[in-house]
């Protein structure tokens, strides 16, 4: 019987000892993307700097878009990510101000306090909106106007909570809009975001002075009404002392076989302004994305035309007009 009993010891020795041994080791992982793009005007000449007046892509030709490279560190309950950006993209989203030339996008450390309970410290792109800096993430290479009106990334504090299987909430304090370096305006700025199933209710809000945003009411969200069609929505409302902006965004996607969709983000965006020395403006804008994958290449074609209220851009006779129409075709590597 004392044998037995030190055998079984022995055993359940054995089980600790590579319990220890085999406990989950830090990893590092390493992604990003490079994407480059071509595109010429219908309705402008290509040699004017015409562009629609939203983030990113502005140039006619050839042009490069981005290269990013993703750095993360994930321990147990720990981790970092440091998230750098070259080319004008980069430097459009990162305003090139940084310590380091714009290069910078994102810069963090998390720790998963609980398994409902996430913080983060640090630069981190934004929870508003629809689209994201990052191309290869969106469907249309192009971004919308009510992405480029709101805040790109946030420098501060941010707590995530998994309230239950389908109810999240994140709570934030942060520099106020688009300061993602030091502030020195003494101020800072507040963030909600309720998910339920996927559909979003966010919410932000800084004084609106020196330079700031405001107040800043938001949905995003999406559903799948059959296995390859998707509908995704977006909608928002900003308010600065009495002007701001104000819109609404479908993005309905068809998958035509594993390798290749099609959509349309279809947009109307206003702006609004306080006094009467200044119309009101608004834009219907709608683009035609096609989406082609081989490997991790992403080849997108796109048509785009957008219509002011009033003249914004230049015709190919050099007059004003309220219209612009272009074709791009870009091509992303994401790994």
């Amino acid at each position: 019987m004392k044998k037995i009993f030190s055998l079984a010891l022995a055993f359940a020795s054995i089980g600790i000892y590579a319990q220890d041994t085999t406990e989950e080791k830090p990893k590092l992982s390493i992604s990003g993307s490079v994407d480059a793009y071509y595109q010429t005007y219908f309705t402008a000449p290509d040699d004017q700097e015409q562009y629609f007046g939203t983030a990113f892509a502005k140039k006619s030709g050839f042009a490069l878009g981005m290269g990013n490279l993703i750095v993360s560190y994930e321990g147990a309950k720990t981790g970092a990510v440091l998230d750098l950006v070259v080319g004008p993209r980069g430097e459009e989203a990162t305003f090139n101000s940084d310590i380091v030339n714009g290069i910078v996008n994102q810069a963090y450390v998390y720790w998963n306090v609980s398994e409902k309970t996430t913080l983060t410290f640090g630069r981190w792109n934004t929870f508003l909106g629809y689209e994201v800096i990052a191309p290869a993430a969106n469907f249309n290479y192009s971004t919308s106007y009510l992405f480029s009106s709101g805040p790109f990334s946030h420098m501060g504090l941010k707590a995530d909570f998994a309230l239950s299987d389908d109810l999240s909430l994140m709570l934030a304090v942060t520099n106020p809009w688009d300061t993602n370096d030091t502030s020195l305006s003494g101020e800072y700025a507040f963030g909600a975001q309720l998910g339920y199933k996927g559909q979003y209710l966010n919410l932000y809000y800084d004084s609106g002075n020196n330079d700031g945003l405001g107040f800043e009411i938001d949905y995003t969200g999406g559903f799948d009404l059959t296995d390859s069609f998707y509908l995704g929505l977006n909608a928002a409302y900003n308010d600065n002392d009495g002007s701001g902006f104000y819109g609404a965004a479908f993005y309905p996607q068809y998958a035509a076989s594993e390798s290749f969709s099609i959509g349309l983000r279809g947009e109307y965006y206003g702006l609004y302004y306080d006094g009467d020395d200044i119309d009101d403006e608004d834009v219907l804008a709608f683009t035609l994305t096609g989406s082609y994958t081989v490997e991790s290449l992403i080849i997108k074609p796109e048509f785009r035309i957008d219509s002011w209220s009033e003249d914004r851009y230049l015709d190919n006779d050099g007059m004003a007009t309220d219209n612009l129409a272009a074709f791009t075709v870009a091509a992303i590597y994401a790994f």
